[in-house]
């Protein structure tokens, strides 16, 4: 199975869920054990009181969770989200959103992940904490 870079993922993601351009979505770094995606702040993320709205977490932290996925396994582009719990521990600033992924356990149908989410500003701020799972094509 040949390995994916960062570049390639990226550009998967974006072919296959076109919102991910809208957001733009972008993988800096993928390894076998881990994938960190960010989506750089834009005035069109923002809620009601000047945060970064939950879809654009939620959305980032599920790409970050099947970029690891891809990173660990290579190309299994039907590998499909079947659970995301998220927890919301604190305001998101408006600046760049960090996802920080890895797989806690894999095995022949699933992945379950957990990612990390931060905010980047002068400190990186931990704004919430999700952990998802990955159902993986036979």
């Amino acid at each position: 199975m040949a390995e994916l870079t960062a570049e390639q993922v990226q550009a998967l993601i974006r072919a296959g869920v076109p919102m991910a351009e809208d957001i733009d979505l972008r993988i800096d770094r993928l390894s076998a054990d881990l994938a960190l995606a960010r989506v750089p702040f834009h005035g069109k993320l923002v809620r009601p009181g000047g945060t970064l709205s939950g879809p654009t977490i939620m959305s980032l932290a599920d790409a970050a969770m099947y970029a690891v996925v891809l990173g660990r396994l290579g190309r299994v582009e039907m590998a499909v989200t079947s659970n995301l719990n998220i927890n919301f521990l604190a305001k998101p600033k408006p600046v760049d959103l960090l996802a920080q992924a890895r797989i806690l356990r894999l095995s022949r149908r699933q992945a379950v992940c957990e990612v990390l989410l931060y905010s980047l500003g002068a400190e990186e701020e931990l704004v919430a904490h999700v952990t998802g799972t990955y159902a993986l094509p036979l």
